[in-house]
């Protein structure tokens, strides 16, 4: 599993790498304006629903499913299997696309209510609406396509195929923004044109497979109403934190301008380190959790689980030590230009400190949540969820008055490790995970050498005021220098500490 793991962290890295540059493209063509807010939420909500649909609900559904068919049945049956779930995934798709084109304005205003009444606003969020709506249809295929290559253990495609929505918005930010009246609404058409090419790219993979699906609307066969079955409480279990942050988008809808942009770009630097380490661990561990719960093998699903908690431990818990510490210096350092100034760096800088205390916790989402769907639980994790979302709205409502909109972002990591922790305690109280030994030890050894990491890295990073009033240049080469130094002192403390490789070995 380390190479599989190694494979969709380093193509997730080059993704969130593009991503980053995206980000920046952003900041200094865009700034942090009602435009920026608008194109925000019109991008978030077909994000949110391919995260709650895509890779969500269906994926945590649909692969379990799928390993149980190649593993028993015929490859005749697999292809029938898989036939079937595309035409009706595809129907539905369409359904809710052209449906969402349609109430674009409507529901601009669920999610965005203080877009209402702000001149301009929500027509321009709901025209963008209607471009990046069909993205769900797109992703969601493509979300369906990978699926197939991870159970195949085919990794690297799917992880991959992110990377072209970055280059498709780069792509428009500078070449189709000067050519249109409203230059933000070339984002919305980026967003459009990553989805079709974003599921034309899998097909050559998957018919090296001879699993290029023919689209036939089955919703009556047995394995799409097994998946039907298992996603609808899912839907709730394994998205909650996107929830969460549409929460947060809403209340930050009624805040000041740049609230929402704040939190977008903090967001996108919590998810550099979630993707690269939380992600790739969940993608590679469901099928292969998928795979041990098939086969009977007990003991070879709680150690793998115990693999992946190993890795949470070592890797997450530093990353968001670092995280935390280098908000200022990170921020400054990709975004601050004229039109995205020290006052945003500031504010962003805030929420970012409050996500990276979630950082832990979100990963650890990722990889305790495939324990329960790998065995076609989704029930469970839905009752959790449900918990952690009711903490939230809570904790919103007591942390934004004191704290803006950085109190929504410390509102959504609370909420994350309340979820994470019944997750846990489930896994547990069920003996489906039981923690191999060593594990005291660990827990010491990986809290003194963040420890560490943390007191190297605020000598380093000194006040907000010296990264503004450097240049751009010295701010890149000082963060450099930052980042590869306190990786090298967090692994050099790690080595003092006893840690060694087989530590992170499957």
């Amino acid at each position: 599993m380390l190479k599989s793991l190694a494979k969709v962290g380093v193509n997730t890295l080059l993704s969130r790498i593009l991503g980053f540059l995206r980000d920046l493209v952003f900041a200094h063509l865009f700034g942090a304006s009602a435009g920026t807010d608008a194109f925000f939420v019109a991008f978030k909500i077909p994000n949110f629903l391919r995260r709650l649909f895509a890779e969500g609900s269906f994926s945590v559904a649909f692969v379990p499913v799928l390993t149980e068919y190649k593993e028993k049945r015929t490859f005749e049956e697999l292809k029938l299997f898989v036939d079937h779930v595309a035409g009706t995934l595809g129907a539905v798709l369409l359904a809710v696309t052209v449906l969402g084109v349609l109430c674009a304005p409507l529901i601009i205003m669920v999610f965005a209510p203080g877009f209402m009444g702000q001149s301009g606003k929500l027509e321009l969020a709901s025209d963008m609406l209607r471009l990046t709506f069909p993205y769900l249809f797109f992703i969601s295929l493509t979300a369906f396509a990978g699926g197939i290559l991870n159970s195949h253990q085919r990794f690297g495609i799917p992880a991959f195929t992110p990377v072209l929505l970055n280059i498709s918005m780069i792509a428009c930010a500078f070449w189709l923004s000067p050519l249109m009246d409203r230059p933000i609404v070339a984002l919305a058409w980026g967003v459009l044109l990553a989805g079709v090419v974003q599921a034309l790219f899998q097909l050559p993979f998957l018919h090296q497979l001879r699993l290029v699906p023919r689209f036939v609307f089955a919703p009556k066969d047995e394995g799409v109403r097994r998946i039907a079955r298992l996603m609808l409480p899912a839907l709730f279990g394994v998205s909650v934190t996107q929830l969460n942050l549409l929460l947060d988008t809403l209340i930050a809808s009624f805040l000041v301008s740049g609230s929402i942009s704040w939190l977008y770009y903090s967001d996108r630097l919590m998810e550099f380190p979630l993707g690269v380490l939380g992600v790739a661990l969940g993608t590679v561990i469901l099928p292969n959790l998928s795979a041990r719960h098939a086969t009977e093998s007990p003991e070879g699903f709680s150690r793998t689980l115990d693999w992946a908690l190993r890795w949470t431990l070592l890797l997450g818990l530093p990353s968001a030590v670092g995280l935390f510490m280098l908000s200022e210096a990170v921020i400054s350092t990709l975004f601050l230009s004229d039109l995205f100034q020290a006052e945003d760096v500031a504010m962003s800088a805030r929420s970012l400190m409050a996500y990276s205390l979630g950082l832990a916790p979100f990963i650890l989402i990722k990889v305790l949540a495939p324990g329960y769907y790998a065995r076609q639980d989704t029930r469970t994790p839905v009752r959790i969820a449900v918990m952690a979302m009711f903490a939230n709205m809570v904790l919103n409502i007591l942390l934004v008055f004191p704290l803006a909109h950085a109190g929504l972002a410390l509102a959504t990591s609370l909420s994350a490790s309340l979820n994470a922790y019944l997750l846990y305690r489930g896994l547990r109280a069920e003996n489906v995970y039981l923690p191999h030994s060593g594990w005291l030890w660990l827990i010491v050894r990986g809290v003194t050498a963040s420890l560490v990491l943390a007191i190297v890295l605020y000598i380093g990073a000194g006040d907000l005021s010296g990264w503004v009033e450097s240049t751009p240049g010295d701010r890149v080469g000082r963060l450099v220098v930052l980042i590869l130094g306190g990786a090298a002192t967090y692994f050099a403390a790690l080595y003092l500490l006893g840690i060694r490789f087989r530590h992170f070995r499957s």
